[in-house]
């Protein structure tokens, strides 16, 4: 592919997610449930209740700082994923050019000498970071301490990497949505036959690098009336080269998955059960996408 035709399929030269960060009152429970799946406390924020765990290349940050709580729409709600970090070619140009297509910017909460990342507005009261993707530099040296030496925690099994998420969007807002990451992002929609998972409603969008995808739910049934159905970010899932042998290793961990008319696990996914405030994960069949050129040894 032409430079030309890389920078019109993908205009802001993303690689994938940096990082996924949970909102949360129960820190210490949602953390014990990262644990089971593998991850590991390495960091602490300096001067927030903010902590970061990590399980091979994937980051997820829990954000538990009395000012985001208190700021947030619904908050006496369970844990909730407040933001996604993907990284690109260049942060700040990515910024201005999500400017320029109408994008609402987020104000910045860095104090002096916290690393300012610039972000947009997501659904609900979420965040889309932007961050540079530069390899053997490290966004969290700043603002974070680490609890260790050890920097590097190995995945569960083989492979284990962040598939994408799952956003409950309202009735007839699909073209809407799909239209917004297309413009701002770069994401194309995948035909409606497209399905990863067990779980096979919604729309399939595609990230411009491939490596991750978005699932567009809106209510079916009676589920906008059945339960408060908000636009948000509603599950994270991990993409496996072998889902049953995951689900033996994250069962031998103590993690439950649903087993039921409805959702059981098979060789395409399966969906956990049961965790801390209503957080659940999603695993989903796929082998991990080669690192780009620029991170190969």
């Amino acid at each position: 592919m032409t430079r030309a035709g890389t920078e019109e399929s993908n205009p802001l030269g993303m690689q994938g997610i940096e990082f996924v960060e949970y909102l949360s009152r129960h820190p210490d429970e949602l953390g014990g449930v990262l644990a089971q799946l593998g991850f590991r406390l390495i960091a602490r924020h300096r001067s927030r209740a903010v902590f970061l765990y990590r399980q091979g290349s994937m980051n997820i940050i829990i954000n538990a700082d009395e000012a985001a709580l208190s700021s947030h729409d619904r908050p006496d709600e369970g844990d909730q994923i407040n933001a996604v970090a993907l990284r690109v070619a260049d942060a700040n140009l990515a910024y201005r050019r999500c400017m320029q297509w109408g994008a609402w910017p987020i104000p910045t909460r860095a104090d002096v000498m916290e690393l300012n990342i610039p972000g947009i507005h997501g659904v609900g009261d979420s965040v889309i970071y932007l961050v540079d993707h530069r390899r053997n530099v490290s966004i969290y040296d700043v603002d974070f301490e680490y609890v260790s030496d050890e920097r590097e925690v190995p995945t569960v099994v083989p492979g284990l990497h962040f598939f994408g998420l799952v956003q409950y969007i309202n009735p007839d807002r699909t073209a809407e949505w799909i239209d917004f990451y297309a413009q701002l992002l770069g994401f194309r929609a995948l035909p409606p036959d497209t399905h990863f998972g067990i779980l096979p409603n919604g729309t399939i969008l595609q990230s411009p690098c491939g490596h991750f995808y978005l699932q567009l739910v809106e209510p079916m049934g009676d589920a906008l009336f059945d339960v408060e159905w908000y636009e948000q970010f509603a599950r994270l899932a991990f993409g496996t080269p072998d889902v049953a042998l995951t689900v033996r290793s994250l069962e031998a961990r103590g993690v439950p998955f649903e087993n039921n008319e409805f959702s059981r696990p098979d060789s395409h996914g399966a969906v956990t059960s049961g965790l801390s405030y209503d957080v659940n994960f999603e695993l989903v069949r796929q082998d991990p996408a080669p690192p780009p050129a620029g991170d190969q040894a």
